[in-house]
């Protein structure tokens, strides 16, 4: 039976969600900007019984507390996940990233290999956000800032995290409909972590010394993080595979739960 509640670290405190099995090997989950924990409950329906599934909010996000000041970023992220393992006593767990989880992984690996037992990154990179894109985006908080999710910045906000085959997928629609509700639903008060994203300091310099396993998985129509910046990712890590996806945007875990979850669990088996 899953457990949730909030744990302290640092200067706020993290709600997660635990399945709490401590006989088997644990799987942390690190979900994407704009989505939570939630974005992995079909995946811990899928890991019943193999995995513990580990499913934190980062800081400012979900559930989880906020942070006194304009930028939450992706370090004092994986300083809190650092914290938040410490505190539940595990050590070499499987790690399971999306999108800015990717970001947040990769310096935890680099800062506590201790932590990592492989790891798999969707939709995600190492590099920081290009001079050119960067100020669409910084413009794109500031409107989050003052309008929230509605209207236009909804509409931006979709087809960044959807693949366009999967916006009009009439068998998709449900998935669609779902994490369009929820992210609609959010607050201005997500200013401070869409800032500490798209703000990031490449880690490439860090994906030498990174040597656990790593499944890197992109789709072809991902957007936000294109198909050459995974293949940089992989590139980068010493113990690394790369799957591209076809007809899949910057969401493989939310875009096609069928194909990635068996693999994914599969990879966890094999290391």
């Amino acid at each position: 039976m899953t457990r949730a509640g909030r744990i302290a670290v640092a200067d706020g405190e993290l709600h997660v969600e635990d399945t709490g099995e401590t006989d088997l090997v644990p799987v942390v989950c690190l979900h994407s900007l704009f989505l939570d924990s939630r974005q992995f409950d079909e995946f811990a329906q899928a890991a019943s019984g193999q995995f513990r599934v580990i499913r934190p909010d980062f800081r400012g996000q979900g559930r989880s507390s906020g942070a006194p000041r304009d930028i939450i970023s992706v370090e004092s992220c994986a300083g809190d996940i650092q914290s938040l393992l410490d505190k539940l006593g595990v050590t070499h767990a499987h790690f399971l990233a999306s999108s800015m989880g990717g970001d947040v992984g990769v310096r935890v690996a680099a800062n506590r290999p201790d932590l990592i037992r492989s790891m798999v990154i969707t939709g995600s990179s190492a590099r920081a956000e290009p001079a050119d894109q960067l100020e669409r985006f910084l413009q794109w908080v500031d409107d989050v800032g003052e309008r929230g999710f509605a209207d236009d910045v909804l509409a931006t906000t979709m087809r960044i995290m959807l693949g366009e085959t999967t916006l009009n997928d009439p068998a998709k629609r449900p998935i669609v409909e779902l994490w369009t509700s929820r992210i609609a639903a959010l607050t201005p008060q997500l200013k401070p972590a869409m800032a500490g994203v798209i703000r990031r300091r490449s880690a490439l310099p860090l994906l030498e010394d990174i040597t656990a396993p790593t499944f890197v998985i992109s789709g072809e129509e991902c957007i936000a993080r294109p198909p050459e910046w995974a293949e940089e990712l992989a590139n980068g890590l010493p113990n690394s595979q790369l799957w591209m996806m076809p007809k899949i945007g910057h969401s493989p875990l939310l875009e096609a739960p069928d194909v990635v979850f068996p693999r994914v669990l599969t990879f966890f088996h094999e290391h």
